[in-house]
């Protein structure tokens, strides 16, 4: 961990070299999101409820989910453009030095800007917490947290998958966004307000209702929670980083340089 936390130093310093262009794009990180939630709030004023859901309700999840989502942006920038150092080549500098290749490429990369968009899920999470009816103790706060940090590590098994599969197409696959980024615009809602087969797909294939409905029932008071389950779900979770990971493995063994 301590290397690790070498590397962020060096990126954390690279980044702030030049002031103000991060602070432009800190901004845009930070304002740009507020046109979904702006649309969100539009969509409840016209219809009231969605599925069951109210706006305050919805917003909860769209905080939780634009949190986890960029956070992954944050510390996973390396997978996101991992496809690049395979096209290039750059992929065998790695092989060949003393650390494993996942905590290189995972380390190689910081993307500071996506705190904006953290600090602004976390803004509307607040917002909509001060209007729902449930009392926030300690327990409902630490649900939130691991829902936060299963969304985070569920996003990042993504972008490794995207990872992987460059080792066998080279160019990075617009499919894998389709996960990424559709996935953050369809985490944002309550899974439950989708059809039967979707809802199923992004619980049983990938887990986003692990750290999404489940424990959110649960957290908001809503028929359907339990307790055990709001505990449990978002760290059961986390374990779609195993399958990706040993995607990622098989990979590595089968990689073979473009000669760059």
């Amino acid at each position: 961990m301590r290397l690790y936390f070498s590397y962020l130093s060096i990126l954390i310093k690279s980044q702030l070299q030049y002031r103000s262009s991060f602070l432009l794009l800190f901004l845009g990180q930070l304002l740009v999101p507020l046109a979904v939630f702006a649309g969100i709030l539009t969509l409840f004023q016209r219809f009231g409820a969605v599925g069951g859901w109210t706006a305050a309700e919805v917003c909860v999840c769209y905080g939780v989910t634009h949190m986890a989502f960029a956070l992954a942006q944050c510390f996973a920038r390396g997978l996101d453009v991992f496809a690049s150092l395979v096209r290039l080549g750059d992929f065998d500098r790695i092989l060949v030095r003393p650390r494993g290749t996942l905590f290189q490429v995972l380390a190689s990369r910081l993307d500071l800007t996506r705190f904006g968009r953290v600090i602004q899920g976390l803004a509307v999470l607040l917002w909509a917490a001060a209007g729902v009816p449930v009392p926030w103790d300690g327990l409902r706060i630490l649900v939130l947290v691991s829902m936060v940090l299963s969304g985070t590590v569920i996003f990042s098994a993504l972008y490794l998958l995207g990872a992987a599969l460059s080792f066998r197409t080279v160019q990075g696959l617009e499919v894998v966004n389709v996960f990424t980024d559709g996935g953050r615009e369809t985490a944002q809602y309550p899974l439950s307000i989708y059809p039967k087969a979707l809802a199923e797909f992004f619980t049983f294939v990938i887990p986003f209702a692990c750290f999404n409905t489940l424990p959110l029932l649960w957290v908001l008071g809503k028929a359907g929670g339990a307790v055990l389950v709001a505990l449990v779900a978002p760290w059961a979770g986390m374990l779609f980083w195993v399958p990706a990971a040993l995607v990622w493995r098989w990979g590595v063994r089968h990689y073979l340089s473009t000669g760059s």
